[in-house]
């Protein structure tokens, strides 16, 4: 009888679920989306219980789909939004407050406290990260000061804290296993990524209580079994790793130097630097990519906030288009961006500049100005910013890039890719199946069961379509100049929301 590998794919607007089989393919896969909570400006936040539902409501559908049973699977690999941040009870599992999502803002005085502190350097030093509202850690020492009793019951034990990917392995397995992997776990700015342990100083300084953390394990390893409730058999959860990290396995980035950018929600730029992790004077993270048989290799990431959220509040703010796959063709209705340019900072700008008071900025508008130039404007701006990060990337890195992978649902769109080749000035590869942040989970797996050998999976090559620039040197040139003038002007009059926060 086939098996299959089950990826679960918890995003930060869907929860889906796809069904591999031994080729890779994909032979069904169900979705759905949850609401996005908005508190007050600047605030994001989830519901725990509704991921959970809407996760396990799209893996039924993903079996169904499928024509197959739970008995079929061979294992589960759980990929998923990264930092979102949930505490729950232990005895219960019941969360005692809604997710703070990664891009909620909320803690920004939380960690200009910490870097007036003089705490930033041995943080970077630590765990690879800036000091940023952006991770895990500020946004539990928040719910922890907030909610009453938190404090004194994290310190009993009482509650767990969790990343998505131990949210979902605590519900699969019945409330059995607390556990996470390094790569989600390099992302929380409380694990040190030399030792690959929780960072005890760290934790003193934010009064966090090392009770709540989940336990590491590796990448690819057996972490439980689902509880006979959830899909009525034990399933082995064999898989877990970061959205981005599991897209770079996914793209079967295994070598030192290959680099891949996800076009999701916001785009994330991921190298492999090798088995030694390396530490960026141009604003990149240094995580783990992916811990196997007690190895881990680490990886230079740069984060750019909003990107497909950009086009969702063409959609969903401004009405200006119906579906977000709409962009593409009233883009196309104008020969260029007319002089428009945007910079949609509506989160303050991640890498290389790390500004959590940047603004949303746009420039060039005239009374000619329409629909259309926006919407490349808005296309052009993801390009640009991924640019931004490319560039980091090559000075530390000491290499220049060749070629660069991609994926996500924004990757969909071809004038997107074909202007990212421009800008760059490298072939831009495309893959036949776009959602790889699925196939690495499934991929970590299935190596964790033996259902896939290393060896096959290097033979796992998806590319579909390659975007060669043809843009010219003097072209390209101007257009990267107007866009730092652009940056420019977008911290400038962010400075203001930074003097009224001190």
């Amino acid at each position: 009888m086939d098996k299959y590998i089950m990826a679960i794919d918890q995003g930060t607007t869907s929860s889906k679920a796809f069904i591999i089989n031994r080729r890779g393919e994909i032979v069904g896969w169900g979705g759905h989306e949850f609401r996005q909570i908005y508190p007050r400006p600047g605030w994001v936040e989830h519901d725990p219980m509704e991921i959970w539902q809407t996760q396990e409501r799209a893996c039924r559908d993903a079996l169904k789909n499928a024509y197959i049973e739970p008995i079929d699977i061979e294992a589960i690999g759980i990929t998923n939004q990264r930092e979102t941040t949930v505490l729950w009870e232990r005895e219960t599992g019941r969360p005692i407050a809604n997710a703070i999502v990664w891009q909620c803002r909320r803690t920004s005085e939380l960690c200009e406290r910490l870097i007036r502190e003089n705490r930033g350097d041995p943080i970077r030093k630590k765990t690879g990260l800036v000091v940023d509202a952006y991770f895990s850690a500020t946004k539990i020492q928040w719910i922890l000061q907030t909610v009453p009793d938190a404090l004194e019951k994290a310190a009993k034990g009482e509650l767990c804290f969790g990343t998505i990917d131990s949210w979902l392995v605590f519900n699969l397995t019945g409330g059995k296993v607390h556990a996470t992997d390094p790569s989600n776990a390099s992302r929380t700015m409380l694990f040190n990524i030399e030792t690959c342990l929780w960072d005890r100083e760290i934790l003193e300084w934010l009064s966090i209580p090392e009770a709540v953390l989940p336990d590491v394990r590796d990448s690819s390893e057996i972490y439980g079994y689902t509880a006979p409730e959830v899909f009525g058999t034990a399933i082995p959860i064999g898989g877990v790793a970061g959205d981005q990290q599991a897209a770079l396995f996914g793209q079967t980035c295994f070598e030192k130097g290959d680099i891949k950018n996800t076009y999701g929600t916001g785009c994330f730029v991921l190298a492999n630097i090798g088995e030694k992790p390396l530490f960026s004077t141009r604003g990149l993270l240094t995580s783990v990519g992916w811990r196997l048989g007690s190895k881990a290799t680490y990886v230079f990431e740069g984060s750019v906030f909003v990107a497909g959220a950009a086009v969702q509040w063409l959609r969903d703010g401004l009405g200006i288009i119906e579906k977000s796959g709409d962009i593409e063709a009233l883009a196309l209705t104008v020969p260029d961006n007319g002089g428009v340019h945007f910079l949609p900072a509506f989160a303050g700008l991640g890498t290389p500049y790390w500004d959590m008071y940047a603004r949303g900025t746009i420039t060039g508008i005239t009374r000619g100005t329409h629909r259309g130039h926006l919407a490349r404007a808005t296309l052009e701006s993801i390009a640009h910013q991924t640019k931004d990060v490319m560039e980091a990337i090559e000075a530390d890195f000491g290499e220049e890039l060749r070629e660069l992978k991609v994926d996500g649902g924004a990757a969909e769109n071809s004038l997107l890719m074909q202007f990212q080749a421009d800008i760059l000035g490298v072939p831009v590869i495309r893959p036949r199946f776009l959602q790889t942040t699925a196939l690495g989970a499934a991929y970590l797996a299935g190596l964790a069961t033996g259902y896939w050998s290393p060896h096959e999976l290097r033979g796992f090559k998806q590319q579909a379509d390659r975007f060669v620039p043809h843009m010219g040197e003097d072209e390209r040139m101007e257009r990267c100049r107007r866009w730092s003038r652009l940056v420019e002007m977008a911290r400038m009059w962010g400075d203001g929301f930074r003097a009224s926060s001190l």
